[in-house]
């Protein structure tokens, strides 16, 4: 079937990114797909068998929606894979490139380069376009919280801002959309955002060390051509009552002020425990538009669950729609 590459992304598009049940669509997903019109997709290990499967499903759901609609995973290496072994091979750690750039700068770039085309190499022929990394968030050397930990590069910005532009820039090379994550810097937390809120109470002037990885990909790679994830962390500097994700003054002046980043934004897993005060997923959904992200990630669920969360979302913005617009030409 060929599909359009970009005709069939209008106002109708949804402002969401949905996953799927399995490593095959039911009737009622393809149905709802057809009907719902996200955004786009992202795959975990319960969507993979191998790779004649994968190529499979990622046209399934492109045929869904009848255009080129990114497909996202999160491929970062180490414990954060979800493409494993026997079809597909394991990647390091992002922390150990950090490692090496202490002792040799050129060969960590080009070690962390060579392993984004290898996994480059194993995504994109199969219809996977979009990965979530790099992870840019620094993690000061005495905090143990395991939810980033070696995620992350560095414990320094400014390697972590080397290591993580050479790593978007190769995988742009390689036809992969890098999304940069966690905006604006998840490392502070001592909390596992999945599964309680961060409340992250230092001065603005340490928050603005850590979001400088940030500040230097979105000044150095095009909008078009480089996407953005949120943290859900509440950073009492900036917004004491609401996590990144659901703040207005977080992404207006901080994300697309203060780091100046104009691409594609999208928040993190909305269901993530970080979120429960603020309602069910539909709910969540709605405020994380609202507040000012181009696209909720809704990764789980039923069909019945991905309705309700359609049925409450805002109309895709004309902002995000041209920056969709611009990703898909970019594309072509």
């Amino acid at each position: 079937m060929q599909r359009v590459a970009v005709l069939s992304l209008n106002d109708k598009t949804a402002p969401i990114i949905f996953g799927c049940e399995g490593p095959i669509l039911s009737a009622d997903e393809k149905a709802f797909f057809s009907d719902a019109q996200p955004a786009g997709f992202i795959l975990f290990q319960k969507n993979t068998v191998d790779p004649d499967q994968v190529t499979r499903l990622c046209d399934e759901l492109r045929d869904c929606v009848d255009w080129e609609a990114p497909i996202l995973i999160d491929q970062e290496g180490g414990r954060v894979q979800r493409l494993k072994p026997p079809h597909w091979q394991n990647f390091p750690a992002p922390c150990g490139f950090g490692d090496v750039y202490l002792q040799n700068e050129a060969a960590a770039l080009a070690a962390a380069e060579n392993n984004i085309k290898g996994l480059a190499d194993a995504q994109v022929p199969m219809g996977i376009d979009v990965n979530c990394i790099p992870c840019l968030d620094v993690v000061p050397a005495d905090n143990d919280v395991k939810a980033i930990g070696d995620r992350c590069y560095s414990s320094d910005p400014a390697i972590v801002g080397a290591i993580g532009l050479a790593v978007a820039r190769a995988a742009i090379a390689a036809r992969m959309t890098p999304v940069m994550k966690h905006m604006p810097g998840h490392g502070r937390a001592v909390v596992d955002s999945h599964h309680d809120l961060p409340r992250v109470a230092v001065k603005r002037e340490m928050l603005e060390a850590d979001w400088q990885p940030f500040k230097l990909l979105a000044r150095s790679i095009g909008d078009d051509q480089l996407w953005g994830m949120t943290a859900h962390v509440i950073y009492t500097a900036l917004d004491p009552d609401f996590p990144a994700t659901l703040s207005k003054t977080v992404i207006s002046e901080i994300i697309r002020g203060a780091i100046g980043f104009e691409g594609l934004l999208l928040t993190d897993d909305l269901f993530m425990d970080a979120l429960k005060p603020w309602g069910d997923i539909p709910a969540r959904a709605r405020l994380s538009i609202e507040a000012g992200n181009d696209l909720a990630l809704h990764c789980h669920g039923s069909v019945l669950e991905r309705s309700n969360a359609i049925n409450v979302l805002p109309s895709i913005r004309p902002d995000t729609l041209a920056r969709l617009d611009n990703w898909v030409r970019n594309r072509i």
